[in-house]
């Protein structure tokens, strides 16, 4: 995911960003900015399904932000029981309905190619928002949590939380979980905790029972907790009878959950496992001294990013906050990036992490 030259981030931004005749954009090249719009405009927020916390705070902070700063907000989901055709459609219909900029949280990035290539047509800046939207010159931007970094501190949180619970082994038995294939954050993810876990692995410090060490194997269609505690029983079934499972790296909060309610079925002690997105239950479970770890991504704070990034871009100026123009490869470009930095959460640290969230400081008192 991490590649390209200078000269290749220009050329592509270039592409970007030029667009001849159309009222969102400038034809006068990359070092331009974009043409600016009305400050009432119509702004478009594609999100996925409702199967995180993070999606439906998302959805409320952008209505509200949106409407606040005097744009007219369409905020639209994509049904969990639907395919990405629903997502495409609204895409589709925010186009339709003049939206000068589509912020996408894609349902599944690489199927959405011909909808943000019709909206750039149409003069629309397109943002992607915590997914890479793949395989098209049609991405203006990209804003997320740095998604390799939460891997890595994942995987650095896997070993540390190893040392602490489960004591001097020869070699510590773990189990790897990715997310669903559909979205490419959870390669990326995987990647990140590989390149800490993998030499780990390669030198006998740690071991894979089941063997089952490649994406492919481990990934969990559609983030289901289901789905991820139906592969976690069948682990345990066949490779457990006799051993102790010390570790699992799971790539969120609510499949940790469903890893650990596995492991209690089983009468497993407790392993050490990692999360992320800070949900209110596994916050709870985490200052239990149950799940070991999450990782804070405030939602807050990216909403707000992409809506400071709204205000320049109507105001015709460059977008101020791109912070990485080298890492994220959609396959045809380098996209702009702006990355924020993500935070890893235990029972050590978590009342301070989230003294200034009112939804989760509670949780962490007493």
């Amino acid at each position: 995911m991490r590649k390209i030259a200078l000269a290749t981030i220009v050329v592509a931004t270039t592409a970007a960003l030029t667009l001849a005749g159309c009222s969102g954009r400038t034809d006068t090249g990359s070092t331009d900015a974009p043409a600016g719009f009305d400050a009432g405009s119509v702004i478009g927020v594609a999100l996925p399904d409702k199967t995180s916390e993070n999606w439906v705070l998302a959805g409320d902070l952008f209505t509200n932000g949106l409407q606040d700063a005097g744009y007219e907000a369409d905020v639209q989901y994509a049904p969990a029981s639907n395919t990405v055709a629903e997502q495409q459609n609204q895409i589709t219909s925010m186009v339709t309905n003049g939206a000068k900029v589509i912020i996408i949280g894609a349902k599944d990035g690489s199927q959405l190619s011909a909808q943000v290539e019709a909206a750039h047509d149409a003069g629309a800046i397109v943002i992607a928002y915590d997914r890479l939207i793949l395989n098209t010159e049609a991405v203006d931007y990209y804003l997320a949590f740095d998604n390799f970094q939460v891997g890595v501190l994942q995987g650095q949180s896997l070993l540390e939380g190893l040392a602490d619970r489960k004591g001097d082994k020869d070699a510590w038995n773990i189990e790897l979980f990715a997310g669903s294939p559909d979205d490419n954050n959870a390669g990326v993810f995987f990647d990140g905790a590989m390149s800490v876990l993998q030499p780990k692995i390669d030198d006998g410090t740690l071991t894979v029972v089941s063997g089952q060490t490649s994406f492919e194997q481990v990934a969990t269609q559609g983030w289901l907790a289901a789905n991820s505690q139906a592969r976690m029983d069948t682990l345990l079934a066949g490779n457990y009878a006799d051993k102790d499972i010390d570790g699992v790296l799971a790539p969120n909060d609510n499949l940790a959950r469903s890893i650990l309610q596995s492991a209690a079925d089983a009468g497993k002690d407790v392993p050490v496992v990692t999360g992320q997105d800070s949900e209110v239950e596994s916050v709870k479970s985490i200052v239990a001294g149950v799940q070991y770890m999450t990782i804070y991504k405030d939602t807050r704070a990216l909403v707000a990013a992409a809506i400071d990034m709204v205000n320049e871009l109507q105001k015709g100026q460059e977008i101020s906050e791109i912070n990485d123009t080298e890492s994220y490869d959609n396959g045809v470009k380098v996209v702009p990036s702006y990355l924020l930095a993500p935070i890893v959460v235990t029972q050590a640290n978590a009342a301070e992490v989230y003294a200034e969230n009112p939804s989760l400081e509670p949780l962490t008192q007493g």
